[in-house]
């Protein structure tokens, strides 16, 4: 299985969790001084703020954060809102709502890193906390972002993926990939053609890069458009959740399921039957759960002054264990939550029949 080799090269360990999925664990930072706690009971007033409304993965992300604020007992007002599709100035709007309400924390998935920043400088100028999580607003605009996965880590997962299905003699692929703007897109296919310069991928030709919105149709319609645009395609590489889906069904839909593969980041309830029909031989994500879960706590503490929010602070999150705050190469705060989780036909009935289990990992 693929899950080997990305050990291998990644000299990194495979976790083991309670399902036949494989994950691979990353570091979350070990901390090296004291850890702070929570308090629960506080008043903390959180508004959860993805992309767009609807999407299954922020659906789940939802239901982590209602888990940890249940967990705290916060008596403050929680919300779930946004854009009902990736709209940067639909998104800049509530930005600006949520400021004037006052509440201490917004916890953004930025349609665009730098276009948000301006609205959540005002916000953080009025004492209201910002916690970036999937897709992160630029330094300057957040606290801290948590990081689902390392970001240079998921270009190397996406070519193995690809050299997996499409064999040693590789082929031609293209990555479907969602909105031009999206920060953890542009840099995951960043670090996918870094990769592909290494000699191992030599043979691997990414011959276009294609954005769906994150909406479905424009995503089939946009898988549709790659065959007819490269008639020898041979795999598409899908980033994002609803892409990867709509790829899929629109090569079901045609019938060219054993000419063009699927691959990439999905959810594993979306994807459990074109795994079996061979569409998408595997593919990889990690727990939306477990982030929204981490990014209430990280959000809770930050608005009690349990942590201040610098590097090298460490922490306790509930269920999840502990983290250390970290910087990255553009002095922006981060923590990084960790680990991929790869499906494929051996696993994925595991993960859909019982994704409590599955789909949770720890650190």
């Amino acid at each position: 299985m693929l899950v080997s080799t990305i050990g291998s090269l990644l000299a990194l360990t495979f976790a083991s969790i309670a399902s036949p999925v494989t994950s691979l664990a990353q570091s979350a930072g070990t901390p090296t001084g004291p850890v702070a706690t929570a308090e629960p009971g506080k008043d903390v007033s959180f508004t959860l703020l993805p992309k767009a409304i609807g999407n299954p993965v922020f659906n789940d992300t939802d239901k982590g954060a209602q888990e940890a604020a249940a967990e705290l007992k916060s008596g403050g007002k929680y919300q779930y809102v946004g854009p009902d599709k990736a709209d940067i100035q639909q998104q800049i709007e509530f930005i600006k709502s949520l400021t004037t309400q006052g509440v201490n924390v917004i916890a953004i998935s930025a349609n665009d890193a730098d276009a948000v920043v301006p609205a959540l400088k005002d916000a953080m100028a009025k004492n209201t906390k910002v916690v970036g999580w999937d897709s992160p607003p630029a330094a300057g605009g957040r606290n801290v972002f948590i990081e689902q996965v390392d970001f240079d880590t998921a270009g190397m997962v996406m070519a193995d993926m690809a050299l997996d299905i499409l064999g040693a003699n590789g082929g031609k692929f293209a990555v479907l990939s969602a909105t031009a703007d999206a920060p953890n897109q542009n840099a995951w296919i960043a670090s996918l053609k870094d990769t592909l310069k290494q000699d191992k991928y030599s043979k691997l030709n990414l011959v276009d890069v294609v954005y769906g919105n994150d909406d479905a149709d424009k995503s089939y319609t946009e898988a549709q458009g790659l065959i007819d645009k490269y008639p020898d395609l041979q795999l598409i590489m899908a980033p994002t959740t609803v892409g990867i889906a709509a790829a899929a069904k629109a090569m079901q839909d045609g019938k060219m399921c054993d000419k063009v593969k699927v691959s990439g980041l999905g959810f594993p309830s979306d994807m459990v039957a074109y795994v079996h029909n061979g569409c998408a031989p595997e593919f990889a994500l990690w727990s939306f759960k477990d982030i929204g879960y981490l990014t209430y706590y990280t959000g809770y503490m930050l608005a009690t002054g349990a942590i201040k929010g610098v590097e090298g602070e460490s922490f306790h999150a509930g269920r999840m264990g502990d983290y250390t705050i970290q910087k990255d190469k553009n002095g922006g705060l981060f923590i990084l939550m960790g680990p991929f989780s790869q499906w494929d036909k051996d696993n994925i009935d595991a993960a859909v029949g019982a994704p409590e289990a599955t789909m949770a990992a720890t650190p």
